[in-house]
């Protein structure tokens, strides 16, 4: 066998065995990532609502922003990882709702790990809190997106949006966010307000985040576009019918009235 031959040989045997969390201590950072990391931790969200609140942001975001995601991407209830000593300690923690732009959203992914991605980390992160959440979400989780993902924008919202908690990055700090008298607030990374909307979502009524439109405008579901646009085709059509049959009504009394005067002649 060449040594040409026998360099290929080596070099497929070593992808073929590359290590995987599962059959490998992986403890040096310079050697191959784990390629089996877990993507979440197998738990339903803690109710409908949170369940519900992390689809319906992603969905009225993708709405915004025409439909597709093309160049962003939003992750909702998947693991993030951003440093080795997570990986070790098996510290598998995810944002409820992550967003990051300029980036492939077309790109399949099951986590976000910061070395497969150009070391780029989420740009603005968005924790549903919950009773056993809360405390974390507003203290330890709050240093960690300041320090270490440096988030443009960070927000917290409690159950049926009772409460919406949010935060800009400033320097070495982050600034509180403030809520207008609709009790919405305004994101400058994502040109929207967010804020309450009561309504049916996945067949369930509550008060659900939603996003609006600077004018003040809801950012409409795919569905709820096109049922907005069947009724205003309905009501165009419905319009259109009482104009003719005005029209007929009118044309019939003429007629009436010309054979009238016909017959009086």
């Amino acid at each position: 066998m060449s040594e040409a031959t026998t360099e290929v040989s080596n070099e497929t045997a070593a992808l073929a065995t590359a290590p995987t969390i599962k059959y490998m201590d992986w403890v040096d950072p310079t050697s191959w990532p784990p390629s089996d990391l877990p993507y979440d931790d197998g738990e339903p969200m803690e109710s409908p609502w949170h369940m519900g609140s992390g689809s319906l942001l992603k969905a009225s975001y993708i709405a915004a922003r025409g439909g597709q995601m093309l160049d962003f991407y939003v992750g909702v209830n998947m693991f993030v990882y951003y440093s080795w000593k997570q990986v070790r300690n098996s510290e598998y923690k995810g944002p409820d709702v992550y967003f990051v732009k300029d980036v492939d959203g077309q790109k399949p992914r099951l986590f976000w790990a910061i070395w497969d991605e150009d070391g780029r980390y989420p740009d603005v992160v968005i924790e549903l809190l919950s009773p056993t959440t809360e405390q974390s979400d507003l203290t330890t989780k709050l240093e960690i997106y300041r320090q270490k993902f440096h988030l443009t924008e960070y927000f917290c919202i409690a159950p049926q949006c009772e409460r919406i908690l949010g935060w800009k990055h400033n320097g070495d700090t982050m600034e509180s966010l403030p809520l207008d008298e609709r009790g919405w607030m305004w994101s400058d990374y994502f040109g929207l307000w967010i804020g309450p909307w009561r309504g049916f979502y996945q067949g369930e009524e509550h008060t659900w985040p939603r996003f609006y439109h600077a004018d003040g405008s809801l950012v409409l579901l795919e569905a709820e576009s096109e049922k907005q646009r069947a009724e205003s085709e309905k009501q165009r059509a419905e319009s259109e019918k009482q104009r003719a049959d005005e029209l007929a009504a009118r044309l019939a009394t003429l007629e009436a009235e010309l054979v009238r005067l016909r017959g009086g002649g």
